[in-house]
Parts: C-alpha cells; sequence; structure tokens
C-alpha cells in the first residue's frame, strides 16, 4: 500500500471489522488483527485515520447489541496504540472526531449499517450516504475485503468520491487468490466442505479445470454420494443439485481431475453435540442403529486420514469449508485433520502455499486451537473469497481499477 503524502491528510479506511461478540466479548478477533497492519502503517505515515466498518444486520437503524463501542479497545490493542470511539457514523460525534484528529490519530465510527442509505439498492440514496461520508475524509482506503463483493455506500460509491487506493489487506487478499486461479505451483489440491453444494457450485466450476485433486467433505458431500447411488439417511441433501453434481463427475473423469470423496462417515442419531454415533462405510450409511433415520456430522476416520495425505502432497492447497459439525467435539476430527494437514505443508518451508478460506474455516482452526501463523494465508472474505475465486467481478474492487 502506498502511504506517501499522506502526513496531515483525513484518510477514511473502510475496515471489515465485523467480528462475532458475546455481549461485550469479542470472540473471535482475526478480522481485527487483519485490519491492523493497513491502519498502523497510515498512523505512521502521519495520517488522520478515520476508521468504518459494519457490524451484524441492525437493519438500518442503531441498536446497542450491534455496536462498535467494544471493537474499539481491541483494535487500538492489535495495532499498538489508542483508538477513540465516534457514537455516530457522518454526525456531530463524527465530525467532531474527524476535526481534532492529530497526524496519526486513529478513531473508529459507529457502525454503518446503523444509516440506511449504506446497503440502500436505490442508487441514489446509497450515494447520499456516500456523500456524507466523504465530507469526513480527503482520500479513501478500501481495506475490508469481506465486503469487497457489495455494492455499498462505504465499498462502491465512497471510492467514485474521494482520492481511493486499496489497502494492504486487500492488496495481499487480491495476490494470494489471484494465484490461486492463474498459476498455482502444482499439485493443487482444492479441499471444499460446509454445508450446502449450492453455496460452492460457481468455485467448483472455476476450479475444477485447474485443480489437481478436488477434496469433498462437510453437509455437501451427501449430494455427491447421492449422486453416486448411495443412501445416506437423513443427511443434508440437495436433491435440486444431484444432476449439477453427476456433471461435475463426468467433468473430473474427463478432464483427469482427481474428485475424492469420503469412505466413511461419522453417522449420529441425531443432530446433537452428544448424540449417539457410529462410523459407516458410504455404502451403507443406513446400516447403523438408527438406520435410514441417521444423519452424517463428519467425515470418518479413514477419509480424514486420506485427506490429510492428499493434502500433504500438495504444494497449493486451498480450503474452504468444515468437513462437519466441528462446534459438536464428537463431530471435530475432520475438520481438526484438515487443518493439521494444512499446517503441516505450511511448516515445511519449501513455498508450498496454503490458504484457507474466510467465515466458517477461519472459525474453525481458531476454535480447533491453531494459530493464524500456522497456515500461509486465513482469508478475511468468505463471500468475496469465493466470488472471487468463481471469477466474478467484484464491485469494491472493480470500482479501484476505475
Amino acid at each position: 500500500m502506498d502511504t506517501t503524502n499522506l502526513a496531515g491528510k483525513r484518510v477514511l479506511v473502510r475496515s471489515d471489522l465485523n467480528v462475532p461478540l458475546d455481549g461485550d466479548t469479542i470472540t473471535d478477533a482475526g478480522r481485527i488483527d487483519a485490519s491492523a497492519p493497513t491502519l498502523r502503517a497510515l498512523a505512521d505515515a502521519g495520517a488522520r485515520v478515520i476508521v468504518m466498518a459494519h457490524l451484524g444486520r441492525p437493519g438500518g437503524k442503531p441498536d446497542d447489541r450491534y455496536s462498535l463501542r467494544p471493537v474499539a479497545a481491541r483494535l487500538g490493542t492489535a495495532i499498538g496504540k489508542p483508538v477513540s470511539f465516534a457514537g455516530d457514523t457522518v454526525g456531530p460525534e463524527a465530525h467532531r472526531a474527524a476535526r481534532d484528529l492529530d497526524d496519526g490519530d486513529i478513531v473508529l465510527l459507529e457502525n454503518l449499517r446503523f444509516n440506511p442509505g449504506e446497503t440502500a439498492k436505490d442508487d441514489a440514496e446509497r450515494s447520499a450516504f456516500a456523500e456524507k461520508l466523504a465530507q469526513l475524509a480527503d482520500v479513501y482506503v478500501s481495506d475490508g475485503f469481506g465486503v469487497v463483493h457489495r455494492k455499498q455506500a462505504s465499498v462502491y460509491d465512497i471510492a467514485r468520491l474521494l482520492p481511493s487506493r486499496a489497502g494492504s489487506l486487500v492488496e495481499k487478499e487480491v495476490n494470494v487468490l489471484s494465484t490461486l486461479t492463474k498459476n498455482p505451483d502444482r499439485p493443487y489440491v482444492v479441499v471444499l466442505g460446509g454445508s450446502k453444494v449450492s453455496d460452492k457450485l460457481g468455485v467448483i466450476d472455476n476450479l475444477l479445470s485447474r485443480a489437481d485433486a478436488l477434496l469433498i467433505g462437510g453437509g455437501m458431500v451427501f449430494t455427491f454420494l447421492a449422486a453416486r447411488g448411495h443412501a445416506v439417511g437423513k443427511s443434508l441433501l440437495e436433491s435440486d443439485q444431484l444432476d449439477a453434481v453427476r456433471g461435475y463427475l463426468d467433468k473430473a473423469e474427463r478432464e483427469g481431475v482427481e474428485l475424492i470423496l469420503p469412505t466413511d462417515i461419522e453417522m449420529a442419531a441425531s443432530f446433537a453435540a452428544d448424540a449417539e454415533h457410529e462410523t459407516a462405510r458410504v455404502e451403507a450409511l443406513e446400516d447403523t442403529a438408527a438406520g435410514s433415520d441417521a444423519i452424517g456430522l463428519d467425515i470418518g476416520p479413514e477419509s480424514a486420514q486420506a485427506f490429510a495425505e492428499k493434502i500433504e502432497s500438495g504444494r497449493t492447497v486451498f480450503w474452504n469449508g468444515p468437513m462437519g459439525v466441528f462446534e459438536f467435539d464428537a463431530f471435530s476430527a475432520g475438520t481438526k485433520a484438515v487443518a493439521q494437514a494444512l499446517a503441516d505443508v505450511t511448516a515445511k518451508g519449501d513455498g508450498s502455499l496454503t490458504v484457507v478460506g474466510g467465515g466458517d474455516s477461519a472459525a474453525a482452526v481458531r476454535t480447533l486451537g491453531f494459530a493464524d501463523d500456522r497456515f500461509g494465508h486465513i482469508s478475511t472474505g468468505g463471500g468475496a473469497s469465493l466470488e472471487f475465486l468463481e471469477g466474478k467481478e467484484l464491485p469494491g474492487l472493480e470500482v479501484l481499477e476505475d
């Protein structure tokens, strides 16, 4: 990120600070920590930094449950200097805070989504809010990669009103994700999980012709297993995607891509942390105590080992989506095995690249006790990362290039 000629200027930074809260307690500060380097660099360059972000979905009106106030102190810890807080976004507190900043100071504005103009579908309403934001600053920096796929006032419209540039986090995300689609070192292994095939159709379609191996787990695997003729009990199944999945299976075979499905599944009597469960072969998922009422909640131990071995053979590995219900200890082993395998690839220190997709995957590695630095890159943008890998145009990036 270029920080030249910013000393003494008010710089409005769109960060992604949409972190999970339990009351006032931040339960995963990953996005805060990822945002800190850009803000620190701007402050060190003498800029007067005004940070804007959103939290949750408050519906266009103030709601204390979604206040960013608890984030300000944690953000200051991550940056290494105090961050003040303005109790509104474009009101008197924000204007006073912006006016009173000295070189190197940082202030965080209240939740952008307390104003309906931030996410408005109407261009004029959105632009009007962006104009109010623009009055606070001289320069705009886009550093919230998790929102660049949204055509929102603080992401898209603001960049058309102020001199604009990408922050270091956005630059890093684009560079890493471009590697996954354009020139990955091989073997290139893609691991996809999560609940629904329909959430990953574009990624599968775009990466299937680029990857050497595609591993499928999580709830989405049952649609693949059903497409191969297996009964899956009460496991998550998208019947309307069966034809699409059969097409991907055929395409993988035609193009010589190794599409690997689990050979065993942890089948449970119910969706519960303490549910009775047993390991079943994919050919006999209903041959358990729960019979046709059984529900698959994790890949089995044989599959976890096979997935880990395939991952460890890769020089570029992209993973998006847990292998099971990792929030339940009894069904976290598959996700933990995948995370450990990626960490082992990183630990080789031979230049191999491991990328953990945002959202549930990022939450999973931290929940399971893996430090961020055990992976080459943890994306901050779940939906944005997937849309980038699908090859879609992202409004928040396109506007910076115009």
